[in-house]
């Protein structure tokens, strides 16, 4: 049961890149999005906690913590994540958001989270010959000026990295990661509303609904969902085999983004693959505990800490 569990939550998560990318099909853009989301996103993961019989109350010394997880996973690596989806392939967004552990063994060993490790090196190694691979080359893309938002789609996988170090060097306050996560998100979706508004990208909610107001709605709901199976995972089997969900994640991306989306890969990017799941392997530490991580479809990877690293 706990692996077709995991099955599950990978499948859940995985469709969040193929759901971003129908939702900036006709024009809606990232803080529009991301508010949307972020607020549907804390009112589901709201309700969960009261479910479970938790309070949601926080602590004033709570607000920095919460102010953090929001920037550092969601609010700032959502606005990477829809800016690179409107010009990149899903697939591919899928691929490069696995790089998360590559960023993290870096910063693990700046903020003194982590010791170093050959075999993370060579982990880290095969990541970024990954993300050789992809843009140095000009046919492994299907149009060569794709290469230069693949940058702007690492932004997500750094942030995302930083935030797993810096919640696992000064920990969670004992705050429970799915409260934790419906408290960013709700902190989030303020910061995002008056950005939505002042840019023009605030997205009416008022029907007719096409499929891109569909997308923004079932990935709010598909996260909420897929965080609160993980966190059972978590529970019931622990994080040494919950960890395994990050290859799931990018396998069953590219996997809905086929099916979906009709997208197909050259030779490069299925190489591109083998290395990046070769370096994931590598990278990733025994891990101890569970970080929260305040995902939206954006981010779609979890995230854990062994001594904070990733």
């Amino acid at each position: 049961m706990p692996f077709l569990a995991l099955i599950a939550v990978g499948a859940l998560w995985g469709a969040g890149q193929p759901l971003a990318k129908t939702a900036v099909s006709e024009g809606y853009r990232h803080v529009g999005i991301l508010f949307w989301q972020l607020a549907l996103g804390a009112l589901l993961l709201g309700a969960m906690t009261l479910l479970r019989g938790r309070s949601l109350r926080f602590r004033r010394g709570d607000l920095p913590l919460l102010l953090f997880v929001a920037l550092a996973g969601t609010v700032l690596p959502g606005i990477s994540s829809y800016t690179a989806a409107v010009h990149l392939p899903s697939g591919l967004i899928s691929i490069l958001l696995s790089a998360v552990p590559m960023f993290a063994f870096p910063l693990a060993l700046a903020l003194g989270n982590d010791r170093f490790s050959w075999r993370r090196l060579a982990g880290l190694a095969l990541g970024l010959g990954a993300v050789a691979l992809l843009v140095l080359p000009e046919t492994s893309l299907p149009e060569p000026g794709m290469a230069r938002w693949i940058p702007v789609a690492l932004i997500s996988s750094v942030f995302y990295a930083l935030e797993g170090n810096v919640v696992g060097r000064w920990s969670t306050r004992g705050l429970d990661p799915v409260k934790l996560l419906a408290g960013a998100s709700a902190l989030g979706a303020v910061i995002a509303l008056p950005l939505a508004l002042l840019s023009g990208q605030f997205i009416d909610p008022r029907p007719p609904w096409g499929a891109p107001d569909l997308a923004v709605l079932a990935g709010s709901a598909i996260h909420a969902l897929a965080y609160a199976g993980y966190v059972a995972v978590v529970t019931s089997a622990g994080t040494v085999f919950a960890v395994q969900v990050s290859y799931l994640v990018t396998l069953f991306g590219l996997f809905w983004a086929m099916l979906f989306l009709g997208e197909s890969y050259t030779g490069a990017i299925w190489g591109a693959l083998l290395m990046m799941l070769a370096g994931m392997a590598l990278v990733q530490p025994r891990p101890r505990g569970l970080l929260v991580s305040a995902a939206t479809s954006a981010k779609n990877e979890p995230h854990f800490e062994r001594s904070g690293a990733q």
